[in-house]
């Protein structure tokens, strides 16, 4: 059983979904402070300097360097960013990771105990009601900020860009990826941390990373030197909790890395803007089909439907059946509904909801959005 109350639980839970989503600039004392516990906690002596980075992108740098791959990022033209690791980290010595001492065998030890006190059957129960309702969104966050870490050997452009190769780049890629795995994730850690917490385990050798947590986003520990990561500077997501935004960044660090996206789907940086004279067939000669769907929504189905001359699949009470056949993709089916319930002017707002490719009845796909078959689908009132 979780300890406190359900009440109580589901505040722990929004706490740490706030930290986890949280923006603006870090409490840096609160942060090595919780370094500092961590690596008492470890039996480890404090490290000498903490080092402060604006992005994860430049501490991925910074362990990348203090590894002995340097001449590797500077093979696949990172050149810049090699300059301001190397200014960074000046005469000091890092030592060994001591990743394992004050977050990987700590957090395995609580987890074990937690999961053997718990048994079998109230572990899974547990990590539902508590990590498992942020775990998703969380992730896809963290793997999102890892790949576009790796990405950076890609855009290289010190005076190597121009005759890197292939092979360098992508062993850049993996290098500064792999990087990432040697952090600590901080705020990103709290689907993990709401679990602990729920179940009074934050008071021991957690205490400190839960408080860099809530205060700080990715660090690196090491013997002698912790780099630490700022959080970010904006974060936008749509209603489901996927990145999102179309006038700018959906993620942006305060040194300029950034990630864009349309309801979760990386898009380039100026792509929705460049669709301000968007006609359908642009939308139908766009090659990426992950791009032409973020068009059909952005121009608009309906409006889509009405200049293509499209014809409806099917038709009954339940609303309109539409399919849009794209090249080299599956089609875009839709169900058309009006919503029963006016609005303030007294009109009533029509909906195209997506619904699967095999979908042959106005009245399945309606059904679909429900959960149920159409068999199952009886309405009183539709809304």
């Amino acid at each position: 059983m979780l300890t406190g109350t359900v009440r109580e639980t589901h505040f722990v839970v929004g706490d740490w979904q706030a930290a986890a989503f949280a923006t603006g600039p870090t409490d840096r004392a609160r942060a090595e402070a919780g370094v500092t516990a961590a690596y008492a906690s470890a039996g480890l002596r404090p490290p000498e300097r903490f080092l402060w980075v604006p992005s994860p992108v430049r501490g991925a740098v910074l362990a990348a360097v203090i590894a002995g791959h340097g001449e590797a990022l500077e093979k696949a033209g990172l050149d810049g960013l090699l300059e301001r690791a190397r200014a960074d980290l000046g005469a000091s010595e890092a030592g060994p990771s001591v990743l394992t001492d004050v977050r990987t065998r700590p957090w395995e030890a609580e987890r074990a105990a937690a999961c053997s006190e718990l048994g079998p059957e109230q572990w899974p129960r547990a990590w539902a009601e508590t990590g498992g309702l942020l775990w998703n969104q969380v992730q896809s966050l963290v793997t999102r900020v890892r790949g576009a870490v790796g990405e950076q050997a890609q855009s290289g452009s010190g005076r190597a860009a121009d005759r890197r190769s292939t092979s360098e780049v992508d062993a850049a890629g993996s290098l500064l990826r792999a990087a990432t795995l040697d952090a600590v994730l901080g705020q990103h850690d709290g689907p993990w941390l709401a679990l602990f917490e729920s179940l009074g385990r934050l008071d021991g050798p957690l205490a400190g990373p839960a408080e860099v947590a809530r205060s700080a986003g990715w660090w690196w520990p090491y013997e002698r030197l912790v780099i630490l990561s700022e959080r970010p500077s904006e974060l936008y997501r749509d209603e489901p909790g996927r990145l999102h935004r179309g006038d700018g960044p959906a993620l942006a660090y305060p040194d300029g890395f950034a990630l864009h996206a349309w309801r979760g789907m990386p898009i380039p940086p100026d792509f929705v803007a460049s669709l301000s004279n968007l006609t359908p067939d642009r939308i139908s000669s766009e090659q990426n089909a992950e791009l032409r769907r973020v068009m059909l929504e952005i121009f608009g189905y309906d409006r889509y439907l009405a200049e293509t001359g499209a014809r409806p699949l099917h038709r009954d009470e339940t609303g309109v059946l539409w399919s849009i056949d794209l090249p080299g993709d599956e089609p875009v089916v839709m169900v058309e509904v009006v919503n029963s319930t006016p609005e303030p002017d007294g009109t009533h707002r029509t909906y195209y909801l997506r619904v699967p490719p095999d979908t042959r009845t106005a009245r399945a796909g309606v059904a679909w959005t429900f959960g149920v078959d159409e068999a199952d689908y009886h309405p009183e009132k539709q809304t």
